[in-house]
Formats: structure tokens, sequence, C-alpha cells
């Protein structure tokens, strides 16, 4: 992400925290965007899940079509942003397809498709506030196959989306 990219992704954070929006629904589809700009995805490859009041869950903030669909139990051992909330730490997967992984969200029809191609590659950070994960943020690269997805993340990416997940912690 250039240094204006997350410079802006800053100054909105910011502003959401200023608005007083804590607790209510808040839409996070301007830092999908950018965030989707500096991987080189699409907007429906970025998700941004929050855990629960009650901290037993992950529920997704964007993308819009995932926002209803269900939450994700913490306890979870097959879910990569369950794994991501329990051991705090940034990870990439290239080769996702192959990984034992609940793979639920992913037969949810896109808007403009009726069914999303599976995720081929996929990295995910914690957003945390006072040592606490409050959140997940996930890149992928859907595709049919892993080539048609497109290149694999590097580990230069990877702390790339750690900085991010800072910039969107509170």
């Amino acid at each position: 992400m250039t240094g204006e990219s997350l410079g802006e992704l800053k100054q909105w954070a910011l502003e959401l925290e200023q608005s007083g929006a804590k607790g209510k629904d808040v839409l996070l589809n301007p830092a999908a965007e950018l965030i989707g700009r500096t991987f080189e995805v699409q907007t429906h490859e970025v998700a941004i899940l929050g855990v629960t009041a009650d901290g037993r869950f992950l529920r997704f903030l964007t993308p819009d079509n995932l926002r209803s669909v269900g939450q994700i139990p913490l306890s979870s051992v097959q879910s990569l942003a369950s794994r991501t909330v329990r051991d705090k730490r940034p990870e990439m997967i290239n080769n996702f397809s192959v990984v034992p992984h609940a793979n639920v969200f992913e037969a949810v029809p896109q808007a403009d498709r009726q069914r999303a191609d599976p995720v081929q590659k996929i990295m995910s950070a914690p957003i945390t506030h006072n040592h606490k994960v409050i959140g997940v943020v996930q890149v992928c690269r859907k595709g049919r196959t892993a080539a048609e997805a497109g290149s694999d993340f590097t580990l230069a990416q990877l702390h790339q989306l750690r900085t991010i997940s800072e910039t969107l912690a509170p």
C-alpha cells in the first residue's frame, strides 16, 4: 500500500472512530476497496470480520453478501479466520484449495455471479486493540484453478497486510 493509500485508510479509520460508530453496523466498503487496490484483487476478495460482543464468534463486516450469512465460531479448527484470532498472528496460504477448511462461505453467490470461484490463495491478519484481537482482515485470490487465481502472495505482502490491520484498529 502506498503511503498515500495508507494515509487515506488511517484517515478513514480515524473519522470512523470520531463519528462514534462503536456498536453500530459500520460499512467497511471504502476500506475493502483500498485494500483490494493495494493487492490487485476484487473488492469481494477482501473480507473484514469482527469478533462478536460475546467473544465467541466472528461475523463478516464486509463483503456485503456475507454480512447476513452467518457467523464463524472462534472454536472452529478448520477456520483460518478463527485460527488468526486464537494465534494472534498473520498467516499466508498459497495452496488454500487443498487445505481442509470450511468452504460454506465460498458457496454464497456474489451480486454479479451465480456462485463464486473457490479461494485459491489467502492471507489473514488479526486486528488488535489493547492487545486483544477484535477482528480479522483477509485478502484472497479466487479462481477455478490456482493459476487462474493469479500470483502467489509474498511475505512482503503479508507484512503489508499486517500494517493495514494495525491501521484498521481503533
